[in-house]
């Protein structure tokens, strides 16, 4: 069975920093393209960032580009968003995804979810 598990969401200032991290599990983590999406009260879910299955290409919205970093760990089996310089537009349930294949900004290429972690940027 596998199993997406999003933690370190939060409450944080405008212009704060945060880190969230998903681990996954029942998955060949190493092969999987993984991802992070949003989504806002009252809007579609949308694309964050993307990463290969190792970590060597990454792709951002432009939105959070220069302020977002995705990384991930296969060891582990975790993939993680540091998020700085973060806006109140920033606020979201973040969730994140897998792919048993190459990752995607196209959130229907992926295969499994998290549940999502709440972040809240507001002063």
């Amino acid at each position: 069975q596998v199993q997406l598990v999003e933690s370190g969401g939060g409450l944080v200032q405008p212009g704060g920093s945060l880190r969230i991290s998903c681990a996954v599990s029942g998955l060949t983590f190493r092969r999987s393209g993984m991802a992070w999406f949003r989504q806002a009260p009252g809007k579609e879910r949308e694309f964050v960032a993307a990463i290969s299955w190792s970590g060597t290409t990454t792709d951002y919205a432009d939105s959070v580009k220069g302020r977002f970093t995705i990384l991930r760990d296969n060891v582990d089996n975790k993939v993680g968003l540091q998020m700085n310089s973060l806006k109140p537009e920033d606020t979201a349930v973040y969730y994140c995804a897998a792919t048993k294949g190459p990752y995607s900004t196209n959130e229907a290429t992926y295969d499994y979810w998290g549940q999502g972690t709440q972040v809240t940027v507001t002063s």
